[in-house]
Parts: C-alpha cells; sequence; structure tokens
C-alpha cells in the first residue's frame, strides 16, 4: 500500500522543519529539501533514523529530480527574515521565481497538490488595516525589502498560472509573524532580538518609536492552519497568523518582564519601507478552514523564550 509522501522545500528551516514534524505526525512520508543557506540541520537532526524522513541537501532553484510518487509538496524554501533576505537578495528572488518554478514542475509532473508558503509582506506597507486577502497591497519594488517581497508575489502568480493553465492543485498561505523554539537567535527579528537581548541585559533595540504594530503567531498555531489548507479544497491565498495586534515598543516591554530582565529599551532609525501596522483579518481561515490560534502569546513566549535561554547556555 502507497503512503502518501510530502516534499517540503526549505524544510530545515523554522516553520518548514515544524512542518515536517506535523506530516510524519499525520502518518506521511517526508522528503525534507533544504540547501541550508538559512536553514539549520539541527532543527530536523531529531528525524534522522526515522523511516518516514529523508533528507536531501539541495538547491531548488536548480532542477529537482525524485523518482518516488510524490502526492503534496510544500514549498517553504526562502530566506524569510530582514537580515537574510538583505544578505541574500539575489538568491531570495531566485527561490521565488526560479525555484517556485521548478517546484510547481515537479508538481505537474506527479500530479501532486502544491502549497506555496507566502507571506503577509505582500501587502507593503498596507493603506487598508487589518490586511485580508482581497487587499492587493503597497510594495516598493525598488526597495531593499522589495527582494522579498516582489518574489512572494510572483511566486504567488506563477502557482495560480499553474492552478489555471495545466490545472495543478496549488494552495496559498500568507503567513503572518510567527514565533516559536527554532528560531535563530540571530535572523534579525524583533522576537529573536528583544529576547537575545534581554536575557544578556543589553539594551533593547527598538526601530523608530516602537509605535509601528505587529501580530504574533505560535508555531504550532501556524503549522495547523497551514495543514487544514493543504487538505482544503481552497485555491485562492488564505490568511494565517494571529489577529491580536500590539505595538513593537509594548512587545519589547513585555520580552523584558517576562525574562526578568533589567534591560532598557534603545530606539534607532527605522529601516526603509518597513510596514507601520500589520494585523490578519482571518475571517477567511476562520469560515473555510475552522482555524483559530489558541495559543496565546504569554504562553508562546514563555516556551520560546526558554528555548532561547538553553541555547544562549550551550553556546
Amino acid at each position: 500500500m502507497h503512503k502518501q509522501t510530502a516534499i517540503v522545500t526549505g524544510g530545515a528551516g523554522f516553520l518548514g522543519s515544524h512542518l515536517c514534524d506535523r506530516l510524519i505526525k499525520e502518518g506521511l512520508r517526508v522528503i525534507c529539501i533544504d540547501n541550508l543557506l538559512t536553514g539549520n540541520i539541527e532543527n530536523i537532526s531529531h528525524l534522522f533514523g526515522n523511516e518516514d524522513f529523508l533528507f536531501f541537501k539541495h538547491d531548488v532553484t536548480n532542477y529537482v529530480y525524485v523518482p518516488d510518487k510524490i502526492d503534496y509538496i510544500l514549498h517553504f524554501a526562502s530566506p524569510a527574515s530582514p537580515i537574510d533576505y538583505l544578505k541574500f537578495p539575489i538568491q531570495t528572488l531566485k527561490v521565488g521565481s526560479l525555484g517556485t518554478h521548478k517546484v510547481l514542475g515537479l508538481a505537474k509532473e506527479k500530479k501532486a497538490r502544491f502549497l506555496l508558503a507566502s507571506t503577509s509582506e505582500v501587502y507593503g506597507d498596507p493603506t487598508i488595516h487589518p490586511q485580508s486577502e482581497d487587499y492587493w497591497g503597497n510594495v516598493n519594488p525598488i526597495g531593499p525589502r522589495g527582494v522579498y517581497d516582489e518574489a512572494k508575489r510572483f511566486a504567488e502568480a506563477m502557482t495560480m498560472a499553474y492552478n489555471r493553465y495545466h490545472g495543478v492543485e496549488t494552495r496559498i498561505v500568507r503567513i503572518f509573524n510567527t514565533f516559536g523554539p527554532r528560531m535563530r537567535l540571530d535572523d534579525g527579528r524583533a522576537l529573536p532580538a528583544f529576547v537575545g537581548q534581554a536575557l544578556r541585559g543589553e539594551p533593547i533595540s527598538v526601530f523608530g518609536d516602537g509605535s509601528q504594530t505587529r501580530s504574533f503567531c505560535y508555531v504550532s498555531d501556524l503549522i495547523d492552519g497551514i495543514f487544514r489548507l493543504l487538505m482544503s479544497s481552497e485555491n485562492y491565498p488564505v490568511n494565517i497568523g494571529n489577529p491580536e495586534e500590539i505595538t513593537i515598543r509594548q512587545f519589547a516591554e513585555e520580552v523584558v518582564k517576562l525574562t526578568g530582565s533589567k534591560s532598557k529599551l534603545s530606539f534607532g532609525d527605522l529601516p526603509e519601507d518597513d510596514p507601520k501596522v500589520r494585523q490578519t483579518d482571518i475571517t477567511k481561515a476562520k469560515k473555510i478552514l475552522g482555524w483559530e490560534p489558541k495559543v496565546s502569546r504569554t504562553e508562546g513566549l514563555k516556551i520560546t523564550i526558554d528555548f532561547f535561554k538553553k541555547a544562549i547556555s550551550s553556546s
């Protein structure tokens, strides 16, 4: 009897590795493909030796050959944090364009269902608040963040083209800010930066005056939403995230409190094109997936802080 098999590109990354865990838990065989540009082999080391897990070090912007029967392909390969996509701008554009093209071609060949990991960054610095799936965004294509924003927008367009013209079963998830264990301390995002600085007793680096907002989702909630979307019949984009909005300053103060740190906030220049607001509208996810987040930000932060404490003590 054929065991359903899923490919996860970028499977050694923060979200990809948690996704590998979930798919295996659901009884699937998982083939993880990652070139380890920003992924970490330690995120998946616990799966080595599992008969339902295979890992291939490979860059999906090159031809992807897999002899097996494949049922699902989940495309999560891409630098995802500002520090990474600003460091690797060309690779970010290539994996969003060439990489998406290659794995969509594989999905077509294998008659596999394809899920694209897109992002709330397709909304850019939004003029509509909160952001729902029918908003087309406000993106600067030639700004420094454009390499990531436009890579994901192109990937969405390519995905829908394969759906319409080749009949590939496609799903698109727009991921909002997510946090949890396996994030890198040095990935440049607010949460690991704040937690790392708080645990070391360093000043907390806040961009601008901290009035910009985000909504943070715990990783297990996000992965649950993605799995539900994969198993649904929805072709068009679906927001997955936690709609509870908070300013970056409030978030930094919350981290200081939960870590018991004596760190003070330090304010710096706001990066170019940094979104002033970010809050997901999950009306669609509630309606078609029966999904909404369950883990509170405080509960998730406590787990994540414990993870970072161990990471710092062992470094």
